[in-house]
């Protein structure tokens, strides 16, 4: 089993990003922050929560909250000269799922074909309600050295099934065998 490191970037978010319902403050607060970001040229996807590794032969990957998915919106329309509308937010507060986004590492173009990604709370076992992967995996930094490819496995969390305020082990499991794990610690996501 490989364990990467935890939760690298809530320190770039500071909201209460893990916020399944939020409230008229924290949503006005996510759009200020989009809004500020396309003032300051940064990228929407400033505001994924990024854990693992930092380099591009090691596992990582983020995920998106609700409120960092508002403020992404409200990046992108700030960008065209845009607000997002009342009913833009409401779908994304109405969103039941928190979605996952990993880079996994592996030696044959199909490694990825049929993985699966899990959350254990506490021996709790928090299945996605949908998962996706890479059929054809892409060549890796390191090609043609180990490991050669590198594929993405991106999975949808109901929020009501697990709990945003605790430390959270998300476990991808490569068909092929094997397991890669991330440590998230959801509390410290602010």
């Amino acid at each position: 089993m490989i364990v990467v490191g935890g939760l690298l970037s809530f320190l770039l978010s500071p909201c209460a990003a893990l916020e399944s319902q939020p409230n008229q403050e924290e949503i006005r607060s996510a759009v200020a922050r989009g809004k500020e970001a396309a003032q300051q040229q940064q990228p929407p996807d400033s505001f994924y929560v990024r854990f693992g590794a930092t380099d591009e032969i090691h596992p990582h990957g983020f995920l998106i909250t609700k409120l960092g998915a508002i403020s992404v919106m409200a990046t992108h329309m700030a960008l065209r000269g845009l607000d997002p509308s009342d009913a833009d937010i409401e779908q994304v507060v109405q969103t039941p799922t928190m979605l996952v986004s990993t880079v996994i590492f592996g030696n044959s173009p199909t490694f990825a074909v049929d993985s699966y990604m899990v959350f254990d709370q506490s021996g709790k076992t928090i299945t996605p309600v949908t998962v996706r992967f890479d059929g054809q995996a892409n060549r890796s930094a390191a090609w043609p050295e180990m490991p050669r490819y590198k594929a993405k496995v991106i999975a949808s969390f109901n929020y009501a099934d697990f709990d945003p305020t605790a430390q959270t082990t998300l476990t991808v499991f490569p068909a092929n065998g094997g397991e890669v794990s991330f440590s998230l610690d959801f509390a410290r996501i602010k």
